[in-house]
């Protein structure tokens, strides 16, 4: 099993130092082997997890590009893009400048949104649900269009349409296509038909087990090997920040047996970097072992 880590709290550092601070926290990730960065792509801090919407949040894709130009080791991607957020087509190109720019590195998370809030303070609109999961569906269908040399012909949709797919430069290897979400009905069959890797929420060890075994019966269904699909889970990691590296690894086992190939953290509180260095980097090559 591999670490990564969720940069999602930016208001620890004073806005003048968190370039500074994120330039650290990726030289920190690669030297503690930690194989994941990603952030989330919101406009608003989530109140949803309990934080106030006007505490600070990058943008998504400008962060990941700049930790692309201070690391050389750690996959990038955002967990997970909103697909209301940008025109796929975009979002596919956005994909493909990060991939070459970080030499290869790059996944595309991508979901259904869900923050109406900051949908309607920034004009964005914010269709309904059924509707959004059509919309991700047929930017998940663009997004394998785009990347594919052969195809740059167009892409008609109900919702989206391309005169022309052409994506040059191509991505230096196909990103990753990640789906974000545990939905049992429409995001794991989505993940089935069109994803390289999935992202659970570690609620339990039971919990995910019978999330895979939902994404096992929706791979029979399309005929998809689910070896295939990248497992991925989001912990919070709490035994770390009190250097419980034992109790960490043992909460970890059971997930590794149940094939999780990266446990992705989120990152507390205090600065990211020390974070990494002084926490996560202690139980890393541990999970390895899993």
């Amino acid at each position: 099993m591999r670490v990564g880590a969720h940069l999602y709290r930016f208001d620890s550092v004073p806005p003048a130092h968190l370039r500074a601070e994120l330039k650290a926290t990726g030289e920190a990730a690669d030297e503690a082997g930690v194989a994941w960065l990603s952030v989330m792509d919101h406009y608003f801090q989530m109140e949803r997890a309990g934080f106030p919407a006007e505490d600070p949040m990058l943008e998504a894709y400008t962060t990941l590009g700049y930790l692309a130009g201070v690391t050389e080791k750690a996959q990038l991607g955002v967990l997970v893009t909103g697909v209301t957020y940008r025109y796929p087509g975009l979002l596919a190109k956005i994909g493909a400048t990060l991939d070459v720019l970080s030499g290869g590195r790059a996944t595309m998370g991508i979901g259904a949104a869900w923050y109406d809030r900051e949908h309607a303070a920034f004009g964005v609109p914010f269709p309904p649900l059924k509707e959004r999961f059509e919309r991700l569906e047929e930017a998940l269908q663009i997004l394998h269009q785009m990347w594919d040399p052969a195809q740059v012909g167009p892409f008609a949709g109900t919702h989206y349409q391309l005169a022309e797919t052409i994506c040059s430069p191509l991505p230096l290897s196909k990103p990753e296509i990640m789906v974000g979400g545990s939905g049992e009905r429409k995001t794991l069959r989505l993940v089935a038909q069109y994803a390289d890797a999935c992202n659970l929420f570690a609620a339990s060890p039971d919990e995910t087990k019978h999330k895979l075994e939902v994404l096992r019966g929706h791979c029979e269904d399309v005929g998809r090997d689910p070896a295939d699909i990248r497992v991925t889970i989001l912990a919070g990691g709490d035994q770390l920040l009190t250097g419980d590296v034992d109790g960490f690894v043992d909460e970890m086992r059971p997930y590794a047996a149940l094939g999780v190939e990266t446990v992705i953290l989120r990152a507390p509180e205090t600065p990211p970097s020390a974070w990494l260095r002084d926490k996560v980097a202690p139980a890393v090559a541990r999970v390895a072992d899993l």
